[in-house]
């Protein structure tokens, strides 16, 4: 039987759950509780204060217009610092993060190199885990939205002692049915239409209390799992319910999602389309065709308003610094 999602999650692929799936679900099953068993006891004991708490990394080429926004959103929840990868851009980036570079708000990288995003985040790890308690890897077209918090650091804080990586899930976002959007106006109030339940996949938020093993076998998509190192042990990431991530093993036990990131996908279908005409700094070959957007359009039957608590917050802000 081919299936495409659970109860709380909508899989990034068609799942055939034939015996050999339900057999190594219970394998997965009994693994993350021996994971679990495990993270508790052996952990990195004591912490030290670093210059930042929670920050971001992210690479980015030719997203320039959409840079003000996505900081200012990201400085509202509570990151305090973004380390930022440049791809090769030849837009107005520099005119949009100078202010941002002067104030100490972001370190701009020249990352110039094809197809190296995970060795950008890579980068990021080894050279950063000294000043920042926490990195997370998102891109410019996902947003972080703490629901039933005002703030990411108080949802992470539960996490800090023993838990390597936390997985926030992706809502996904389409077009709203908008061909072409206006210049001024923001990315979070524009898009409401989203698929009706999260993705499996989403991005993790590194506890830099841990070691990362950039060559380990599991950590070849390392924004998406994450696992930490801690002695001689590789441990896998948790969920918002603390509950250990393993292939589509992902036990949630409510429908009611604390924290998620707004995954602007599309955008519009003007937006959509530059994207997919335009190299991309993952895929060699970017597969965001006509079908491709089709494919992700017609799961858009939901509608989320998460963002509106904090919009007027955004709007006064970006007013103030037009």
């Amino acid at each position: 039987m081919k299936v495409r999602e659970s109860k709380y999650l909508i899989y990034d692929h068609e799942i055939d759950a034939n015996l050999k799936y339900h057999l190594k679900q219970i394998k997965s099953m009994v693994q993350a509780k021996l994971y679990k068993a495990c993270m508790n006891v052996f952990y990195p004991k004591g912490d030290t204060d670093k210059k930042y708490n929670v920050t971001i990394c992210a690479i980015f080429k030719n997203e320039g217009k959409y840079f003000k926004e996505w900081i200012e959103w990201h400085k509202i929840i509570g990151i305090d610092h973004f380390y930022l990868y440049n791809n090769n851009s030849d837009d107005n980036y520099m005119d949009v993060l100078k202010p941002y570079i002067d104030e100490g708000t972001v370190d701009l990288i020249d990352w110039p190199y094809d197809q190296a995003q995970m060795k950008a985040y890579a980068d990021c790890i080894k050279n950063r885990s000294n000043e920042a308690s926490w990195i997370g890897f998102i891109d410019l077209d996902e947003f972080i939205v703490p629901i039933q918090y005002n703030n990411i650091a108080d949802f992470l804080k539960k996490f800090k002692k023993n838990r390597p990586s936390v997985l926030l899930y992706w809502q996904f976002f389409g077009t709203s049915g908008i061909m072409k959007r206006p210049e001024n106006s923001l990315v979070t109030e524009s898009f409401h239409s989203c698929w009706a339940k999260h993705d499996i996949v989403g991005k993790c938020f590194f506890n830099t209390k841990y070691s990362f093993d950039k060559d380990y076998k599991r950590n070849t998509i390392l924004h998406h799992i994450l696992w930490g190192k801690y002695k001689n042990f590789e441990f896998p990431m948790v969920n918002f319910c603390d509950k250990v991530c393993l292939d589509h093993h992902h036990p949630i036990n409510t429908d009611e999602f604390p924290i998620q990131i707004n995954h602007y996908f599309t955008k519009s279908f003007d937006e959509y389309d530059e994207k997919a005409s335009k190299g991309d700094v993952y895929f060699k070959k970017n597969p965001h065709n006509l079908e491709y957007f089709y494919k992700h359009e017609s799961l858009c039957t939901s509608r989320d308003y998460s963002v509106d608590k904090y919009m007027i917050k955004l709007k006064l802000i970006m007013e103030e610094e037009e």
